[in-house]
């Protein structure tokens, strides 16, 4: 039978829907890339924020839509929105047939035998443990893979659903993500980039302590692993031992994405944030004192619920002063079952749209002098392919994670693979790209 897949939202549900795309293949599906021949869907879906859960709605309508123009049998719905609203789903979408919650993809299959003989069902699970793994099949590139070490969040900001959704803080037992991370390196990944809600705080729960640290000594021994990535590094939870690990460990990438949401006080207080303004000026410093050459990511949020213009021009000041390498932003998103959605100074949209504007406009002058200076000098490049009719490649540099940052046009006539490392020296720089020639 031929399965249609489709993953939604972030690079965490990506890890789910590749423990899923291998289940299919092991319990002999094939995976199909044309919704109309398909006998089953299945949409992982997503709805941390309102858009995100507008897309995985719409998704459904137009792959419900294959139950009669195509020949699909079985309609599965996955992921958050699945185990968000369990109970609504089958009336307020009854072409889904199928509902498996965060914590409960194992099921997929039972789930599919169930529906093909006729029965709608619903699995979802208590959120706690992990579900069990079948492998995984990697969706796309095959030299860089996401390496989810532990799934939930103990955090419990005030704007968020996620604990909700996913359940506390549980790590991937250390000995499973090595023996992972070996089986990707096997079939040809040279870059591990790290995920979770919250990378820093791995090992707590399992350990007693934070071993992140460990974590990445053990990574780095795998051999054909040349970069190992970290996202969503909390800035509360960055120890002196994890900065001198990855400013030792040469197969650590300088790179940290570090989300902090605001930088007022006030703010950071209303949201149930665990860091002050000066906490978050001391870690910049720390990072950038001990491993100069750091690229930093954070994350800010525009408009959340009593922020004022006061505020924002503090925003706006840090901005220009912390100049973060790369910062992306988006407009605060009121969310049913949050603290933060019962708070009654909520903004208006015009404003929150108007201050996210300020934030991009600022940073995108920041990024792009920062890029400028790197003019003339020879990093590393992993290649990701090659523009069509071209002797032009396409790579990142370690200042790049995959899909949400810049790219590296470098022109060569020799011929290179994907996934190859080239040393490329860095002629010009455009916007939030760089263009070099491959260094002799």
């Amino acid at each position: 039978m031929n399965v249609f897949f489709v993953s939604l939202g972030c690079d965490k549900n990506l890890v789910d829907s590749e423990h899923m795309l291998s289940m299919l293949q092991q319990h002999g599906y094939d995976i199909c890339d044309d919704e109309s021949i398909a006998d089953a869907i299945v949409i992982n879906s997503c709805c941390f924020i309102k858009d995100a859960m507008e897309e995985s709605i719409d998704t459904i309508i137009e792959m419900g839509k294959y139950k009669t123009e195509g020949r699909c049998k079985a309609l599965i719905l996955c992921g958050c929105l699945a185990q968000r609203f369990a109970e609504e789903i089958p009336v307020e979408l009854p072409e889904v047939d199928g509902i498996i919650g965060t914590n409960s993809y194992d099921a997929l299959i039972a789930v599919l035998d169930e529906v093909f003989a006729g029965h709608k069902t619903t699995v979802v699970k208590e959120l706690s443990g992990l579900p069990k793994n079948e492998g995984r099949l990697i969706s796309a590139g095959g030299y860089s893979a996401y390496l989810k070490i532990a799934e939930g969040c103990d955090k419990h900001c005030s704007y968020c659903i996620i604990p909700k959704i996913r359940g506390d803080f549980r790590s991937v037992p250390m000995e499973e993500l090595l023996e992972e991370a070996q089986v990707l390196a096997a079939s040809g990944v040279k870059e591990l980039v790290l995920v979770a809600q919250e990378v820093t705080v791995y090992g707590s729960d399992l350990y007693g302590k934070k071993t992140l640290p460990t974590l990445l000594e053990k990574l780095s021994e795998i051999e054909g692993i040349q970069w190992i990535r970290l996202l969503y590094c909390y800035p509360e939870e960055i120890t002196p031992e994890l900065i001198e690990v990855m400013a030792t460990n040469p197969k650590i990438c300088h790179y940290i994405d570090m989300p902090i949401q605001h930088i007022s006080n006030r703010i950071l207080g209303r949201m149930g944030r665990r860091t002050s303004q000066q906490d978050i000026y001391d870690i910049i410093a720390a990072l950038r004192a001990r491993i100069p050459d750091i690229t930093l990511r954070t994350t800010l949020i525009c408009g959340f619920p009593g922020e004022t213009e006061e505020d924002h021009q503090e925003l706006m000041a840090f901005i220009k002063t912390a100049a973060f390498d790369r910062l992306g932003a988006f407009t605060y998103s009121q969310e049913d079952g949050t603290v933060a959605a019962n708070f009654p100074d909520q903004v208006e949209d015009v404003i929150k749209d108007m201050w996210y504007n300020d934030v991009m406009t600022a940073q995108q002058e920041i990024t792009f002098a920062k890029n400028d200076t790197l003019i003339g000098q020879t990093m590393e490049v992993l290649i990701e392919g090659r523009m069509s009719g071209e002797d032009v490649y396409v790579g990142r540099t370690y200042r790049d994670a995959p899909s949400v940052d810049g790219y590296v046009f470098v022109h060569s006539p020799r011929e290179f693979m994907s996934g190859d490392f080239v040393s490329v020296t860095i002629t010009a720089a455009k916007d939030y790209d760089l263009i070099g020639d491959v260094a002799e």
